[in-house]
């Protein structure tokens, strides 16, 4: 493997949270003399090991593979224990803009899909009420909405660093399927999962970032915004889908 296609597979993983990376060392001259011996005749003029990293993102991915791949019934971490349905993902699949949310609530685990209890509702009126106003011919069915996680947290706590580097690969993969314009990523747990970064909504949102090249805007998660105290955030969320819009659409 050449430096660049090292370093590409290195950030891949980083991207997704992966911090430790294994390689198994190459053969010792005492080792390749003993299996010389043993399995004769063999050449001895072995190469060095070549570090190889699995691809997560397999060429010709689609998300039906990508459903397949996590199963009808994933046990890949705890969040399997109390989940009633896996809730994949919606939409377009050429959507030219994808909402990244943290992960199901009780509708959703309920019915399988993303966003359609009260805060599901309120990103729906969102960008099709927005969209309206700005002159932009699309509705919900036009993007396409998934989380990070695709099983409800217990009690709907925040998804933890290993259930979502876990669940991560298949968001990536879902990300990189359809290549989206750009990405508006729905509260704190999606921008880190995202951006990897530990800045909080209110420092990131209203500005451009990248996620592989895509731009990314950070904007308010639709739960929090239904807390009757946060009428200046709904103002400023509002903002930000206006620039997402006309950033895709226009």
């Amino acid at each position: 493997m050449n430096r660049d296609r090292l370093r590409q597979a290195l950030e891949f993983y980083r991207d997704l949270g992966v911090t430790d990376v294994y390689r198994v060392e190459a053969p010792s001259a005492v080792e390749v003399e003993k299996v010389s011996h043993e399995l004769t005749p063999i050449s001895t003029d072995l190469a060095p090991a070549e570090v190889t990293l699995p691809s997560l993102s397999p060429d010709n991915d689609t998300l039906e593979k990508i459903k397949e791949d996590i199963g009808p019934d994933c046990r890949r971490c705890r969040l399997c224990e109390q989940r009633s349905k896996i809730v994949f993902g919606s939409g377009n699949p050429h959507a030219k803009l994808v909402f990244v949310g943290e992960g199901p609530g009780a509708d959703e685990d309920a019915q399988g899909l993303p966003f359609v209890g009260r805060a599901g509702q309120l990103l729906t009126q969102m960008i099709e009420g927005t969209a309206s106003k700005e002159g932009i011919p699309i509705r919900r069915a036009d993007v396409y909405i998934c989380n990070v996680v695709k099983c409800r947290p217990p009690e709907n706590r925040t998804p933890q660093p290993d259930e979502m580097e876990i669940c991560g690969q298949f968001l990536f993969r879902q990300l990189m399927t359809i290549k989206p314009r750009a990405i508006c990523a729905l509260g704190s747990t999606a921008a880190k999962a995202l951006l990897n970064t530990k800045d909080g909504v209110m420092r990131l949102r209203g500005h451009w970032h990248k996620w592989r090249d895509i731009p990314v805007m950070v904007t308010y998660h639709p739960s929090y915004l239904l807390r009757p105290y946060n009428q200046n955030a709904k103002r400023e969320a509002w903002d930000d889908l206006k620039k997402v819009l006309h950033f895709v659409y226009d």
